[in-house]
């Protein structure tokens, strides 16, 4: 027989290419494992180790022991730097379980943050039975969304939530501290290494000091309050590895507005990134560049965007820890606690950084010394343009912002007062100001980055222009507050989103900038810039791409590398020859098929006749209509009614009761209502398929014990079938979602799309599927008489079991909490 040498996804190839070296040149294992007759098994494949049998002699043999002495104990799998991060703070986990891309698990966060729906989160909290928050450290509470708002049931609000704050012993930031996400790095709650989560969409920029930020939503923020846990999937990481350094006049915005609109297709949607670069690369990116692209990582459609922890972050934490000790702070300050050199030095002497040979699910590249200055919109963050594309078309502004927590610190500040320092030589010795007609408002991120500017007099130069100031928070960068945009007028703001109505009117005009930009387009009445940035001669566009950037012909790698390579091309070829021999249906499995754990009283198969919804990104709007979200009177079988209306009206005639609902690609992306889940349990729809699921409808689905299974596969073999093409995606504008001052809620990435050849929204197919739940494994049954096939699916692990099975989340909390009297 032919030794395969095989590997494990992940692994190290060290003791395989040992394995190999040795069957090659030892006769006594060859000539052994030839006169074995060894029974067929089907588990030939990459999904699992094999290991020889070898006889004693060989293992007295000094020059085999040695080896084969490697092979006893396997090699752990190679982690990411979030994969890490995310095994730190799992609990429950098995003996030796290292999680990776995919796994669910039940997680501890280091933090938790919640601002101006702390209240909301604190009635669900009441609902569920709880009374007592489970971990006072690990609860921060902020005001900073609506704090220009001083109406009595704002203000109303706004006691309730201190008051619970005080109450239950938490951190807690009153209205004008600043933005909750800003107070969560400046005072070391987002720490290093640490995941923190937070109730609202931007908690991505935690990634900018190398703690691992994720939004959740209230149902989960609730949990986390009673039981400091909640559950999470490990999302699908893509690596952005950087090349060359930052021009002068470049900012860490124009990166990141950069990235998103030459990245335009969704490429890193519902993912992880992790940044990475040489020490050149990632030294030209300052840890506020850096809070700026893990913060606008959101409107790139990812779920976190972190940073490593290197050289670049440990100046500006030791800064931090001399400033918070010559400062002096009280005792019991948060940041006096958090930014000591002791600290620092624990965090330092081993810092987490992603294993060599880690494996990523998407690699991209960009080159850092072939960026410009960029500017986004109008309403579309996918639409990037150069500044000197829009300059050379003399756009005329009404208004200007610089706020939010984007791009309001002391550093964004004083960039763009250097706008109007630099015109006083030509203004007769005086701040020039800003261009009739033009509104300029700013806002810091936080009362201390304000104050900082006031020492340094950039906040002056810019009051003295004409700037009108705002208390510091969110105000106009989620239209709330003073300064919105009014019909027909155009804005340019260095804040994180400008979909249609984002900042106030649908029928105006909304840009995205760099500070600097957006203060010279202010002083100017027109989109422009401070002429800082000069074009490298040669120049010939933006450098980009997939993969790590690396040229072939520059590549060096290690020995071990090439055999990584080399080991990967022939798991390839194993597997190309095993579906040659015995096809590629995956319903045959090796003898050591991983089992998932079914819990007493959990379905093991759940099957029905599939109803196809043939369109991606069917929003949470076109599941559950917006008209009835904020309706509390709304009967179960009015919900089963309307459900999935705004998408198609005939839904409700043509979909029965257990049918398999499976729909395109970012099915449930939009809103955080959780409506979008409660509804399709109504119709008494069991399970949702997909190609793919908009986040925040996942984490709604289990928490309110609806079941979801990714098959893009099948929604490729029902287009093939039905429709005989795909859609085609659209670049239209967006617009912002209603009740979103939250802000919870992501915008799909695209308009909603139907194959062009498509005539039924709905259609009852007659093919059935079936999902295995101990297998983790789907079975399509194509119509009577029609092909049948089987598919390996993500797992569904017994603590996200647990959480359907007793109804959701909500009710698990409320078993957990009686468990625990």
């Amino acid at each position: 027989m032919i030794l395969r040498v095989l590997r494990q996804p992940g692994r190290s190839i060290a003791p395989y290419a040992q394995r190999s070296l040795l069957c090659r040149h030892n006769p006594l294992i060859r000539r052994n494992n030839t006169k074995r007759n060894l029974p067929f098994r089907r588990g030939f494949t990459s999904h699992g180790q094999r290991h020889q049998d070898v006889f004693h002699s060989q293992l007295e043999d000094q020059s085999s022991a040695a080896i084969l002495s490697s092979l006893k104990t396997a090699p752990p799998v190679p982690q990411t730097l979030t994969e890490k991060i995310v095994q730190q703070h799992s609990v429950g986990l098995p003996k030796d379980k290292r999680v990776k891309s995919g796994d669910y698990v039940t997680l501890s966060p280091h933090r938790c943050m919640t601002h101006d729906n702390s209240w909301p989160v604190a009635t669900k909290f009441f609902s569920i039975g709880a009374s007592v928050i489970n971990d006072k450290n690990q609860i921060v509470m902020t005001l900073d969304h609506d704090v220009q708002n001083r109406t009595e049931a704002n203000l109303k609000k706004y006691r309730q939530i201190e008051e619970f704050a005080r109450k239950q012993g938490v951190a807690f930031y009153p209205a004008g501290r600043g933005i909750g996400h800003q107070i969560m790095v400046e005072e070391g709650y987002a720490w290093p290494g640490t995941l923190a989560v937070a109730s609202d969409s931007h908690s991505n920029m935690y990634g900018g000091v190398g703690c691992l930020g994720t939004p959740v939503v209230r149902t989960d923020a609730a949990s986390i309050w009673a039981t400091s846990k909640t559950w999470w999937q490990i999302p699908p990481i893509c690596k952005v590895t950087f090349s060359g350094t930052l021009p002068k006049g470049v900012t860490g915005k124009d990166v990141i507005v950069a990235l998103c609109g030459l990245f335009s297709k969704d490429e890193v949607l519902n993912h992880a990134i992790e940044f990475t670069g040489s020490e050149e690369s990632m030294t030209s990116l300052a840890v506020d560049d850096r809070l700026a692209i893990a913060n606008m990582t959101t409107e790139w459609g990812a779920l976190t965007g972190l940073f490593p922890i290197d050289s670049t972050l440990e100046r500006w934490l030791r800064y931090k820890a001399t400033e918070a000790a010559l400062n002096n702070p009280s005792p019991g300050n948060a940041t006096q606690s958090s930014f000591t050199h002791q600290r620092l030095d624990e965090l330092l002497a081993n810092p987490l950084t992603a294993d060599r040979g880690a494996k990523y699910a998407k690699y991209l590249h960009l080159n850092l010394s072939t960026l410009s200055p960029y500017v986004s919109g109008p309403n579309s963050v996918k639409v990037a343009t150069p500044l000197s594309d829009l300059a050379a078309k003399a756009i005329p502004i009404n208004k200007a912002y610089l706020v939010s927590c984007t791009n309001s610190r002391a550093s964004d500040l004083a960039a763009a007062a250097k706008v109007f320092k630099d015109a006083v030589s030509v203004n007769g010795g005086s701040i020039p100001k800003i261009a009739d007609g033009v509104n300029f408002y700013i806002a810091a991120a936080s009362a201390p980055e304000q104050a900082a500017a006031e020492a340094s007099g950039d906040w002056q130069a810019m009051l003295d222009a004409g700037a009108q100031p705002l208390p510091a928070g969110c105000g106009p960068c989620i239209g709330l507050g003073t300064g919105l945009l009014e019909p027909g007028e155009v804005g340019i703001s260095a804040s994180n989103r400008n979909f249609k109505g984002r900042m106030g009117s649908t029928e105006a005009k909304a840009y995205l900038a760099s500070p600097e930009v957006v203060a010279a387009s202010a002083l100017h009445g027109k989109i422009t810039g401070p002429g800082w940035y000069q074009q490298p001669q040669g120049w010939t566009g933006v450098v980009r791409g997939e993969g790590d950037g690396i040229r072939e012909e520059d590549r060096m790698i290690t020995a071990e590398e090439a055999l990584e390579k080399v080991i990967g091309q022939l798991d390839n070829l194993v597997q190309d020859g095993e579906k040659s021999v015995h096809g590629s249906d995956s319903s045959l499995v090796s003898e050591d098929e991983h089992l998932t754990e079914v819990l007493p009283g959990f379905p093991e198969r759940v099957e029905g006749e599939i109803v196809f919804c043939d369109a991606d990104n069917i929003n949470t709007d076109g599941i559950y209509p917006g008209k009835y979200t904020y309706q509390d009177d709304v009967t179960t079988e009015k919900m089963a009614e309307v459900c999935m209306s705004n998408y198609d009206k005939a839904f409700a005639s043509t979909a029965r009761e257990g049918d398999i609902l499976v729909a395109g690609f970012n099915f449930g992306c939009g809103s955080s209502r959780e409506q979008a889940a409660t509804a399709l349990l109504a119709k008494k729809i069991p399970l949702v398929v997909a190609g793919s699921f908009g986040n925040i409808f996942s984490r709604n689905s289990i928490n309110n014990a609806l079941m979801g299974v990714e098959v893009p596969k099948l929604v490729q073999r029902l287009r093939e079938t039905f429709s005989g093409a795909n859609p085609d995606a659209s670049q239209q504008h967006i617009t912002e979602p209603s009740q979103n001052s939250d802000s919870l809620d992501s915008p799909p990435p695209a308009p909603q799309v139907t194959p062009p050849q498509e005539k039924l929204l709905t259609r009852r197919t007659g093919w059935k599927f079936s999902w295995d739940v101990k297998r983790s494994k789907v079975d399509i049954q194509e119509g009577k008489g029609g092909p049948k096939w089987s598919q390996k699916v993500g797992e569904l692990p017994p603590n996200v079991q647990e959480i359907i099975a007793k109804g959701g989340l909500e009710n698990w909390v409320k078993k957990q909490i009686e468990g625990s009297l």
